[in-house]
């Protein structure tokens, strides 16, 4: 779980399955909390824990359906351990049933609902609590129910199916080496940022939560923990994390044994997992059949690789929700802006307006209808307008002066990445790169065919010709999130 130093490689190129006792012991439930010594915490560290698997058996719930194995995956380039099935699956079968007792919420953190909703609703998200808890729980050592767990997850260190942990534990420098022009770059110092302020709550909560106060005999959070051990530790929950629906809000954060990061994310898949309340129980029921000892697969929500790669650190080039993001706003100085900013508010637009640029998609239908209406400069060329799909062109040197500053804006950003895409492409053939050399190159990779796609799409319908397009005396704004 990158709480501490990372644990050894990854086995070798064979395929290693890791299973668990051979007798189930009876079902017991989580044993009471109980006061630890520090120096009896620190020895218990060295100790080994559990199998992942034993231990779910141990306290009654083995996965008779999938196991853990070392399995060559390409996108990584290199072996890593994976939940596999352990036998053939069929469409419709629970590949996965981890019960609510092995599943760590925060209303298991707090041991109150209510109080868990009052923190999250607050300064501190669900991620921050969860991450405080686990640290302490790892402190407390292998007296901590939780131990093999979380282990497991250290074993791990928040790596994703790819080999690759999420940016926020890159420096800065690789940040901006590997993903220069990128708005991952921007989003990451966001995030950043505010795992830093979280960090610094995090005392107020360990004196609200009685339940954090009175079970772990050591420092208060920031006194037991540095930021950076902190900010490991919140990379590798966020990497872990399971979001369930139909819950109370302060179930709908999970951690699941058996989930992520050893279980695949794919943004196609349709398999999610939820929760069965009649089992009480967090369950995975597969969309198709599986082989024995194929690797299984969950799918991730519809997230851009963007937010794929921050919270997971992959990204999937069949990810069909992949975009990028174009603003444009409208100067107040307008001698029109009244009259558009009705118009727009007309057509549920904003003066302020985000385009989502997409593979299936790279010219958005309203953007440029929108960009005629931002470069007007008459009533007449207003009236005119519609915001329509179709490639109404009414005014050739309106047009030229949209579409050319539209053009300006993405080769702008083309401009801006380190290196072309037939770079991207020679690191994702080289055997020798790494793997963040590897998942960055295939996020720029991706984003740099959106932009060249939107380019394309913009020559077909409204070409930027040359020498065309006059200057215009309306400062538009283009801008990246």
């Amino acid at each position: 779980m990158a709480f501490a130093a990372p644990a050894g490689q990854v086995g070798g190129m064979r395929v290693r399955v890791r299973s668990g006792a051979a007798g189930v012991p009876a079902r017991r439930a989580a044993p009471p909390r109980r006061a630890v010594s520090a120096e009896h915490s620190a020895d218990t560290h060295k100790a080994d824990a559990p199998s992942l698997l034993t231990w779910l058996a141990d306290n009654g719930a083995p996965q008779d359906k999938v196991t853990l194995a070392t399995l060559d995956v390409p996108a990584a380039g290199r072996p890593l351990d994976v939940t596999v099935a352990a036998a053939a699956l069929s469409a419709g079968d629970v590949a996965i049933s981890v019960p609510d007792r092995l599943v760590v919420t925060l209303d298991r953190v707090f041991e109150s609902e209510g109080l868990a909703d009052m923190l999250t609703a607050g300064k501190l998200s669900e991620l921050a609590c969860l991450t405080l808890y686990m640290m302490y729980e790892k402190k407390v050592g292998r007296e901590s129910f939780w131990w093999s767990y979380i282990k497991e997850l250290d074993r791990q260190r928040g790596r994703g199916v790819q080999a690759v942990e999420s940016p926020l534990l890159w420096s800065d420098e690789e940040l901006t080496d590997l993903l220069q022009g990128s708005p991952v770059v921007s989003a990451v110092r966001a995030r950043l940022a505010g795992i830093e302020r979280e960090y610094r709550e995090l005392d107020g909560v360990w004196y609200m939560a009685g339940s954090l106060y009175n079970r772990y005999p050591f420092d208060i959070p920031t006194e037991a923990f540095p930021f950076v051990r902190f900010k490991q530790a919140f990379a590798a929950v966020q990497a872990s994390i399971v979001h369930l629906q139909g819950v109370p809000p302060a179930r709908r954060f999970a951690l699941v044994p058996m989930g992520p990061p050893l279980l695949s994310y794919s943004s196609t898949c349709k398999a999610v997992f939820k929760h069965n309340p009649e089992r009480q129980a967090v369950e995975l029921v597969v969309d198709r059949d599986y082989k024995q000892g194929e690797a299984l697969y969950a799918w991730c929500g519809p997230q851009p690789n963007s937010r794929l790669l921050l919270n997971y650190g992959i990204v999937d080039e069949a990810n069909p929700y992949d975009k990028l993001q174009l603003t444009v706003t409208l100067p107040s100085s307008d001698p029109l802006y009244k009259v558009k900013r009705g118009v727009l508010q007309d057509e549920n637009l904003s003066t302020m307006q985000t385009f989502d640029l997409t593979r299936g998609a790279p010219l958005p239908p309203l953007l440029l209808p929108y960009l005629r209406l931002a470069f007007a400069t008459s009533h007449e060329q207003l009236d005119k307008v519609e915001f329509s799909a179709e490639c109404a062109v009414f005014d050739p040197e309106l047009e030229q002066t949209a579409a050319c500053a539209l053009v300006g804006h993405l080769q702008q950003r083309l401009a801006g990445y380190k290196h072309s895409m037939a770079r991207d492409l020679e690191i994702l053939a080289d055997p020798t790169a790494t793997p963040r050399q590897k998942v960055a190159a295939r996020l720029t990779k991706i984003e740099k065919s959106i932009l060249t796609g939107a380019m394309d799409a913009v020559a077909a319908c409204a070409p930027c010709l040359e020498g065309k397009a006059k200057p215009s005396p309306l400062d538009v704004k283009f801008a990246a999130p």
